[in-house]
């Protein structure tokens, strides 16, 4: 009884998360949309870029459900560190800083943090942030180099962490599926089916 009520709470908790990120995404553009300047389209252009790509949406999600198998501090940690190290990365790219292999460290994020939770992996906590810190130069650098010509990088990069914060809560609820026998099960199903996500992109990026 215990563990269908920890089910249900999570599965509450990933709607909730779901339909904070519509809410947001939707009412985005009437919000901010300024006609004289590109704060408007820099917000509403980062928050959606995140959820444009595949591979950007699996690694996101992928970093909330090993943090949470991990525990605190991780479960916090991770999805902080992503984020944070993310707009650097932005800013690189905004900047025109060349970074070679950006597309194929991105498509490996989602094949190795896949694999993470699959393996229910658990390596010291400073390894864990500096692997999720690494994987979070390439996608802020992906972000960062699309950036619009007529909108604001601040605003821009405001809307990308945002998105990719709710898509790391969504992570988070996810992996709250852990608390219950089957939920274990049923989330090294789902890294195993990012990495195999991941794997065919960077397949395909590499030939």
């Amino acid at each position: 009884m215990k563990s269908t009520v920890l089910l249900r709470r999570a599965r509450a908790v990933a709607w909730r998360a779901l339909g904070v990120l519509t809410a947001v995404g939707i009412t985005a553009a009437p919000a901010l949309a300024h006609p004289n300047t590109g704060l408007g389209v820099g917000f509403v252009s980062g928050f959606t870029h995140p959820l444009t790509g595949l591979d950007h949406i699996m690694a996101m999600v992928a970093v909330g459900i090993w943090g949470t198998q991990l525990r605190k501090p991780a479960i916090w940690l991770l999805p902080v560190t992503f984020p944070l190290v993310m707009s650097v990365g932005g800013a690189l790219g905004v900047r025109g800083v060349p970074l070679p292999g950006v597309e194929i460290g991105v498509a490996a994020s989602a094949a190795v943090l896949g694999l993470m939770i699959l393996l229910a992996a658990r390596p010291p906590i400073w390894v864990a942030a500096v692997l999720v810190g690494a994987f979070a130069i390439f996608h802020g650098y992906a972000h960062g180099v699309e950036l619009p010509k007529a909108a604001y990088p601040l605003a821009y990069g405001v809307g990308f962490v945002l998105s990719t914060g709710l898509l790391h809560l969504t992570g988070i609820a996810l992996g709250l599926m852990e608390r219950w026998p089957l939920g274990i099960k049923a989330l090294r199903g789902v890294g195993a089916g990012i990495s195999l996500g991941g794997a065919l992109l960077l397949f395909g990026l590499i030939r």
